[in-house]
């Protein structure tokens, strides 16, 4: 059996496959709930809040802590666990007031903070939202009438499909260059991909010592020109009119096998760390069965203050776009809590 040699190898890979198989395992449940308990549901009285928050990543967290802390009853419904997509984060530096912890250590601090507050309702998936006077929410398992929403569903990153990816997902396969970047200085890294997040990520790993090689399928970039040009004036090496077939490596990144689309040439490239930069996808159903307008990638859109645009429906955290890190998602969870507070008590949309 494998044993990683360096502890923080070790916290890595542990904390990245326990999340994994809790995921997995509340899945199954959620799986099961829905078969063997919704069916019942009809007969189940709603329960009333002021607010539901769905989601519990550390925008729902935030949220639920504020808006408890205003006077709000509300709760928290999560159809896995609370953590989101810090869980499978390895290590977290940047922030503030935890130097380095693990993701998973860092959710699980979140949550009992916030569960001192409110209730979290773990492996219990929203089926349904019918708006009127009041929200009506059918879960897996329950009822629930409120009078406003956050919705804090999150997003996942878009994947690559290349073998070896899900295997060394947290061993050198990264989807976040500002989260893990910094363990992978004056080491060999690729980034994949063509727009914004990737020249960004580029950019950022360039700036702390990495030796970055952009790899794209297109002929030319789809970023912002002045990132292209920020790439051109550092001389980043890139490779246009490339794929990754493969990711390489048994216990951590070793390299990738790369396909020129042009020539049809395969070559292996040695590497330490693969950045996929190919973009998210919003977990933005219920966003679109409400009617809430969204941007073309399906991200929520809101105002500086949370607000979408139905009344009493706020977004914060990944689904609504905007900086993906731990400390923005707290930001907004909080603004959109305090938001909801202000229009339940003095509505801003009666002003509109």
């Amino acid at each position: 059996m494998y044993w990683p040699r360096s502890y923080h190898a070790w916290i890595s890979h542990c904390s990245y496959w326990v999340a994994q198989s809790l995921f997995i395992i509340l899945s199954i449940h959620v799986v099961m709930t829905i078969e063997g308990v919704s069916s019942d549901s009809s007969d189940i009285s709603p329960q009333e809040f002021d607010v539901v928050i769905i989601g519990a990543g550390p925008a729902g967290l935030a949220a639920g802590i504020y808006a408890k802390r205003a006077g709000l009853n509300c709760i928290i419904l999560e159809k896995g666990v609370p953590g989101g997509q810090v869980l499978t984060s390895p290590m977290i530096e940047n922030y503030p007031g935890f130097p380095e912890i693990e993701g998973m250590k860092l959710m699980d601090i979140m949550a009992e903070h916030a569960r001192r507050y409110v209730d979290i309702r773990e492996g219990e998936d929203v089926l349904r939202v019918r708006s009127g006077e009041r929200f009506q929410l059918s879960t897996t398992s329950s009822k629930y009438v409120s009078r406003a929403l956050i919705l804090a569903t999150g997003a996942t990153h878009r994947k690559l499909g290349a073998p070896g990816e899900d295997k060394l997902a947290g061993r050198g396969v990264s989807y976040c260059a500002t989260c893990d970047g910094f363990f992978y200085k004056t080491k060999e890294v690729v980034v994949i991909g063509g727009g914004n997040t990737a020249l960004t990520d580029a950019l950022y790993l360039h700036s702390i010592d990495c030796k970055v090689t952009i790899i794209h399928r297109r002929g030319s970039f789809r970023a912002d020109k002045h990132l292209q040009d920020s790439i051109a004036e550092r001389n980043i090496q890139m490779l246009f009119d490339t794929v990754v077939e493969e990711i390489l490596g048994e216990n951590g990144v070793t390299g990738v096998k790369l396909r020129d689309l042009k020539t049809g040439v395969t070559q292996d490239m040695v590497v330490s760390g693969v950045f996929v930069a190919i973009g998210e996808i919003p977990s933005s159903q219920l966003a679109s069965e409400l009617g809430l307008n969204q941007d073309p990638g399906g991200f929520i859109i809101v105002d500086q203050s949370f607000r979408t645009s139905v009344p009493f429906i706020y977004a914060a955290g990944d689904v609504s776009g905007g900086i993906r890190q731990i400390v923005a998602a707290v930001h907004g969870g909080a603004a959109a809590a305090l938001s909801c507070f202000e229009d339940l008590v003095n509505p801003y949309y009666r002003k509109t």
